[in-house]
């Protein structure tokens, strides 16, 4: 382990704390949507099928590129139970291993997948099928292939994290000290 892997470590870092702030600013658009429908339902019983829409596209856009800054700040879901209680070596191994099988060949297979069903949408041109709903679906659909590749990049900074306390380096110790 050197200052080289470090730093990488750091880029990816700043890559999830990117997608962090765009879910951050996402969440603002959502309750600013849901504020606009309350008000013109409740005070002037008027509705719009597309900010509706809107909702559950941002709520959906929040889900998907959070879950790759929830990996960064391990908000991620694992049985804590077992992994709380093991020393930090056995826990690094655990998260290397768990990023090398579970969640790269998941998220390469998801976003894979994705591609073609946001394609799809595209060549179809494919709307909302409500009167006043959104057009252009495959930008939402693109999100899910988006996404799930953000997770992959995101998840090299987290293996490279785990590779760090395994070798017993202090990546909090080496920023301060100017290593990375």
């Amino acid at each position: 382990m050197n200052q080289a892997t470090l730093k990488l470590q750091r880029a990816f870092e700043r890559f999830a704390d990117t997608l962090g702030v765009i879910s951050a600013v996402l969440l603002l658009g959502l309750v600013a949507n849901v504020f606009y429908d309350v008000v013109m339902r409740y005070l002037f019983n008027d509705v719009s099928i597309g900010m509706q829409e809107l909702e559950w596209h941002l709520f959906s856009a929040i889900f998907l590129l959070g879950t790759a800054y929830a990996l960064k700040v391990d908000g991620h879901v694992r049985v804590d139970l077992v992994y709380e209680r093991l020393p930090p070596r056995r826990q690094a191994l655990i998260d290397m291993v768990g990023t090398v099988v579970f969640i790269w060949p998941f998220c390469l297979l998801v976003a894979d997948y994705g591609i073609d069903f946001a394609a799809e949408a595209y060549s179809i041109g494919e709307i909302s099928g409500d009167p006043g709903g959104l057009p252009m679906r495959w930008i939402i659909k693109g999100m899910i292939p988006l996404a799930f590749a953000c997770v992959v990049v995101t998840s090299i900074g987290f293996l490279l994290r785990a590779l760090h306390r395994y070798h017993g380096i202090d990546v909090a110790t080496a920023r301060r000290s100017g290593l990375s």
